[in-house]
């Protein structure tokens, strides 16, 4: 079979298409899956670009979507011909964080073989059945992203109808906030450095958008737009360069769900009007499998579906769509199907 690895020391130079033994039949609890599409992440870019070291010849790709071929004895979850996505965290199933999930170690496309391949065997608690209805690379943006926002508002923040919410950027979080936030009847504000993507983001549903290059203090823009109490919640995807105005959008006993690192890893924060706020922040990243079956079940019943910026038709693409990534240039998702 055919799969993208990685060399050392990484660089999208290095990603190599490569010749593999086929993995075989499944085993006891395993299931075989002919994966067709991926979704790009800031993660997935981090260990392609190097700047999270990965062992030689690593699959890529921690979001993978396709039809079982075949399951092996006692398994009961999946048969063949049932479209599945993977999890992010496969050994974590349910319940709250614990110890094996404070690093990637076991995450597909960095501390194990991910899915830019053609076939996998894996065991069968690594996957989810995907959205009845749905296309491979619209499937494929749920193990990371998708799952993100689901998590960070209705798992953490738990969002009710009428809240304010604030989402920076238009990556696939955010816009997949978006989306969710929209149907559970919450008024979303979402940041970004370009108009025409705050515009684009207004026909998905957005009620404010602010332009954070010409409104450099956005959080004072948030307390305006919502009449001097603040947002609820907080889709914080920048890290130390934006908390601050992240603070100070939020309102007295909010939620800041800290999910992205754009800006770097460390910075200052503004302990006081943290404290002054008594808001509360959350770091996360993605999820349990539970959750992104009760996602699954959500988008099925809201009907909600992925906007996908960028489609590339080949494993040998995947190259290029990083590329694409690190223009920035993308809205929602960007993804590669074979």
């Amino acid at each position: 079979m055919k799969a993208m690895i990685l060399k050392q020391p990484g660089g999208l130079e290095h990603l190599q298409l490569a010749d593999l033994p086929d993995p075989g039949k499944p085993g006891a609890g395993e299931i075989r899956v002919a994966i067709h599409a991926t979704s790009l992440n800031f993660h997935d870019l981090l260990v392609a670009n190097g700047s999270i070291p990965t062992e030689q010849d690593r699959i890529m790709m921690a979001d993978g979507a396709g039809v079982v071929e075949e399951v092996g004895a006692g398994v009961t979850d999946f048969k063949p011909g049932d479209h599945v996505v993977s999890c992010f965290f496969p050994q974590w199933q349910d319940g709250l964080p614990f110890a094996q999930v404070g690093n990637f170690t076991q995450t597909p496309g960095d501390g194990a073989d991910g899915f830019a391949a053609e076939v996998v065997v894996r065991p069968a608690h690594h996957f989810t059945l995907a959205p009845r209805g749905w296309r491979h690379a619209e499937a494929a943006t749920i193990t990371t992203s998708g799952l993100t926002a689901w998590r960070a508002l209705v798992g953490d923040a738990q969002i009710k109808s009428g809240d304010t919410i604030v989402t920076l950027g238009t990556g696939g979080v955010s816009i997949t906030a978006l989306q969710i936030a929209k149907a559970m009847g919450a008024r979303v504000i979402v940041t970004s450095s370009s108009d025409e993507k705050l515009a684009r983001a207004k026909e998905l549903g957005a009620d404010a958008g602010i332009n954070y290059r010409t409104t450099p203090e956005w959080g004072k823009a948030v307390q305006q737009l919502t009449e001097g109490k603040g947002a609820d919640v907080v889709i914080e995807l920048g890290g130390p360069g934006t908390m601050a105005q992240s603070i100070e959008a939020v309102r007295v006993g909010g939620h800041i769900a800290l999910i992205g690192v754009l800006t770097g890893f460390e910075g200052v924060i503004p302990t006081s009007l943290l404290m002054a706020k008594q808001a509360r922040i959350q770091g996360l990243i993605v999820g349990h499998r539970r959750q992104q079956q009760d996602f699954v079940r959500a988008l099925e019943q809201t009907g909600i579906r992925p906007v996908i910026s960028d489609s590339y038709g080949a494993l040998n693409d995947l190259p290029a769509a990083f590329q694409h990534q690190q223009s920035a240039g993308h809205f929602g998702k960007i993804t590669v199907e074979w």
